[in-house]
C-alpha cells in the first residue's frame, strides 16, 4: 500500500470546512481513500450497507477483477494453479506467499497428512446430534470444539501457535466433514490413511466401509481436488469477513473457522451450489428437457418469481474464471463415470447451451458459474445435497487461516466495529405504567 500523490479534498455545502483525504495505491485494482479521520475532523461517518465501497483491510492474498473475469492467489492465475498444482501446493500459497519447491512441498505434506486424525473422543462429541441434524450444524459444533482438544495452539500472539493451528485445521476438517456423513448414514467412521494424497483419504474417508476394500478412481480424486482449489479464498466475502470480524476480537482460530463455516450455511453465500441443483431436480420434476423452454419463459417473466440458479455472479460481470475450469471437470467426470445419459445431467447440458446461446442470457452476462457445475460434479462422485456446503467449508478453510494470520500479524489491525445510522426514537422518559397508552 503507497502513499498517492494526488488526495481526495471532501466539500460540503452547509459551509462546513472542507477536508483533504489521503489516497492509497494497491498493487492492482481501484485506489481507495483513507476515512479514518473523517469522524474525528468532520463528526460525521460513511454510510455503506454491505460494504461494497469500503476497504476493510489491506490484503496479499488473493485478487479479484469481477470486470475481466481474473482471480488471482497470491499473483497466480486460478486457471494456472488448477492446471499445475494440487490442493496442498495451493495452501501452501495461500499460507506462506510462494508455491513450494519439492522439498517444501514433502514437507507441507507430510506434516498435513501427519494431522488428519482427530482425537478419539470427537466420536462421543458426534453421538449428542440428531442423525438428521443438517452437516453444516454438526460441523460448526466439532470445529468449534476443536479448541477444547488442543489447548497447546490457542496463543493467537505466538507465530508457531498460529501455525501449528493451520495445519491442524486444514488437516481435520476432510475428516470432520466425512465423519459428518457417515455419522447421517449409520455407518462407521473410517480413519484417515497416511499413504493417499489429501483427497484421496477423503473420498476413502466418505466411501469406504468395512466389507470391502475401496478403490481409489484418480479422474474423481482430481475433480474433487480441482473443486477444492477452486473454492480455496474469494477476496474479503461475508465468511472471510466474518472470520477475521470474529479474529479481531482475539478469539481463538478454531473459533473464528467456526463462524466462518456458520456465515458459509446461509444460501446466498455457500448454498448456491445446492440451489441450483435443487433448481435442475425441480425442472426434472415438472418434465425434463422437454419442459426447459416453459421454464426459460418463467425465468424472462419477472413476474413469475422464477429465477436461474447457477448463473451470474455478483462479483463477475463477465465469465466466472472458475466456472470454464469446472466445466472441463464436470465433463470429464461424467463420461469417467458413464453418467452422459442420466436424466439429471442432460438436463443440466441443455440448460447450459441455451444460457450461453439465448441472446436474453447472453446480454446480461448471466453465464454458468462455478456453482452450476460443481454441483453436478459433486452429485457425481455421490456427495449428498446437504453436504455441498460441507466440502465448499473444507476447501475455504486455507482461506480463512490464511486471511485470519495476515490479520493478526497486521499492526493496523483494530477490533471490527462499525458505526451505523440511528434511526429509532430520540431519548424520552420513562412514563408510569398509568399513562403507558
Amino acid at each position: 500500500m503507497t502513499n498517492s500523490d494526488t488526495k481526495a479534498t471532501l466539500s460540503f455545502s452547509d459551509g462546513s470546512p472542507s477536508l483533504e483525504l489521503p489516497i492509497y495505491k494497491g498493487t492492482i485494482g481501484p485506489d481507495v481513500i483513507d476515512i479514518r479521520k473523517l469522524y474525528g475532523s468532520t463528526g460525521k461517518f460513511t454510510y455503506d450497507p454491505g460494504f461494497m465501497s469500503t476497504a476493510a483491510c489491506n490484503s496479499s492474498i488473493t485478487y479479484i477483477d469481477g470486470d475481466k473475469g481474473e482471480l488471482l492467489y497470491r499473483g497466480y492465475p486460478i486457471e494456472q494453479l488448477a492446471v499445475n498444482c494440487d490442493f496442498l501446493e495451493t495452501c501452501y500459497l495461500l499460507l506462506n506467499g510462494e508455491l513450494p519447491n519439492q522439498g517444501q512441498k514433502e514437507k507441507f505434506v507430510k506434516t498435513v497428512t501427519n494431522h488428519t486424525m482427530v482425537h478419539e473422543q470427537m466420536q462421543f462429541f458426534f453421538r449428542g446430534f440428531r442423525r438428521d441434524a443438517h452437516p453444516m450444524s454438526v460441523l460448526v459444533g466439532t470445529v468449534g470444539a476443536l479448541s477444547s482438544f488442543y489447548h497447546d495452539s490457542l496463543d493467537i500472539t505466538d507465530q508457531h501457535h498460529r501455525e501449528v493451528s493451520a495445519i491442524r485445521l486444514i488437516a481435520k476438517l476432510p475428516t470432520l466433514v466425512a465423519m459428518t456423513y457417515k455419522y447421517s448414514i449409520g455407518q462407521p467412521f473410517v480413519y484417515p490413511r497416511n499413504d493417499l494424497s489429501y483427497s484421496a483419504n477423503f473420498m476413502r474417508m466418505m466411501f469406504s466401509n468395512p466389507c470391502e476394500d475401496y478403490k481409489v478412481n484418480d479422474v474423481l480424486v482430481r475433480a474433487l481436488d480441482r473443486i477444492l482449489i477452486l473454492h480455496a479464498d474469494h477476496e474479503q466475502n461475508a465468511s472471510t469477513s466474518t472470520v477475521r470480524l470474529a479474529g479481531s476480537s482475539g478469539a481463538n482460530p478454531f473459533a473464528c473457522i467456526a463462524a466462518g463455516i456458520a456465515c458459509l450455511w446461509g444460501p446466498a453465500h455457500g448454498g448456491a451450489n445446492e440451489a441450483a441443483l435443487q433448481m435442475l431436480e425441480d425442472i426434472q420434476k415438472e418434465g425434463g428437457v422437454e419442459r426447459i423452454g416453459e421454464f426459460i419463459a418463467k425465468v424472462k417473466d419477472k413476474n413469475s418469481g422464477v429465477k436461474l440458479m447457477g448463473f451470474g455472479h455478483r462479483v463477475y460481470k463477465n465469465y466466472d474464471p472458475r466456472a470454464k475450469l469446472m466445466r472441463e471437470t464436470c465433463y470429464e467426470v461424467l463420461n469417467e463415470l458413464g453418467l452422459h445419459d442420466d436424466p439429471l445431467f442432460k438436463l443440466a447440458m441443455a440448460l447450459e447451451k441455451i444460457a450461453l446461446e439465448d441472446d436474453y442470457f447472453v446480454s446480461r452476462k448471466l453465464y454458468p458459474n462455478v456453482d452450476f457445475y460443481s454441483g453436478i460434479v459433486q452429485r457425481a462422485l455421490g456427495i449428498p445435497v446437504a453436504l455441498f456446503t460441507g466440502i465448499f467449508a473444507m476447501a475455504r478453510t486455507v482461506g480463512w487461516i490464511a486471511q485470519w494470520n495476515e490479520m493478526i500479524s497486521d499492526p493496523e489491525q483494530k477490533i471490527g466495529r462499525p458505526r451505523q445510522l440511528f434511526v429509532g426514537s430520540p431519548k424520552r422518559e420513562v412514563p408510569p405504567m398509568a399513562k403507558r397508552g
